[in-house]
């Protein structure tokens, strides 16, 4: 049986009038927003709080393997394993004040005697048959002092590459490994530097000093 046309209605209107969003529609909207926060959240606060998180350089005390202002990605899963190597660049907490952070780059590990001549660093102890002299390209403005520290377990010693110009363990002592928050993963300004292990010894040609051309960052 055929019926009767009836009018269409506008579909622009919903079942509001003038077009207007009804209040299920709106509440709809928030609840989606909200749970796309939610997820959000639930994503990037686990990576921020143990995995990864930006640090800007603040100050010259590693310059000029890093300058003022540049924008770094620290590795923070360093902090929950054992692998803190002599010569990796790492954020720590400042053992004055913990509420600051800085950057420096480890020379002397736990267990080790670490003697320093004429601003030369000379390491002894378990794992080295003879003294260990470190060869140190990064550092372009040395200092001429003399200082000697054991370190205990679990302790290591930091300095920064600008010697002259550095508070580090030479005059707040040895760094404990919980005030280590992780090692410089990524720089991503300038964006003429980016890359990984920003400040790796793989920079460095070892004989010369100068950056080297033919090594892979981080190998």
């Amino acid at each position: 049986m055929e019926t009767e046309n009836q009018p269409e209605k506008n579909p622009s209107t919903g079942s509001g009038q003038g077009g207007e969003m009804s209040g299920g529609s709106i509440w709809s909207v928030v609840w989606e927003t909200l749970r796309y926060a939610l997820i959000a959240a639930l994503i990037i606060i686990p990576i921020r709080t143990f995995i990864a998180q930006p640090f800007v350089v603040s100050g010259n005390s590693m310059y000029p393997t890093f300058h003022n202002g540049e924008y770094l990605i620290v590795n923070e899963l360093a902090k929950y394993q054992d692998n803190y190597q002599r010569g990796d660049v790492v954020i720590l907490r400042y053992p004055l004040d913990t509420s600051k952070y800085f950057i420096k780059r480890v020379i002397g590990l736990p267990g080790e005697t670490l003697t320093i001549v004429d601003g030369v660093v000379t390491i002894t102890g378990p794992g080295h048959t003879a003294p260990l002299t470190l060869s140190e390209p990064y550092v372009k403005s040395p200092k001429q002092e003399n200082l000697s520290r054991t370190l205990e377990d679990g302790q290591y010693f930091v300095m920064g590459d600008n010697r002259a110009q550095s508070s580090d363990s030479r005059v707040w002592g040895p760094v404990p490994k919980n005030m280590m928050d992780g090692k410089a993963l990524l720089r991503l300004f300038p964006i003429s530097k980016v890359g990984l292990y920003p400040g790796a010894l793989s920079e460095f040609d070892l004989d010369t000093g100068e950056p080297a051309e033919a090594s892979a960052r981080g190998e």
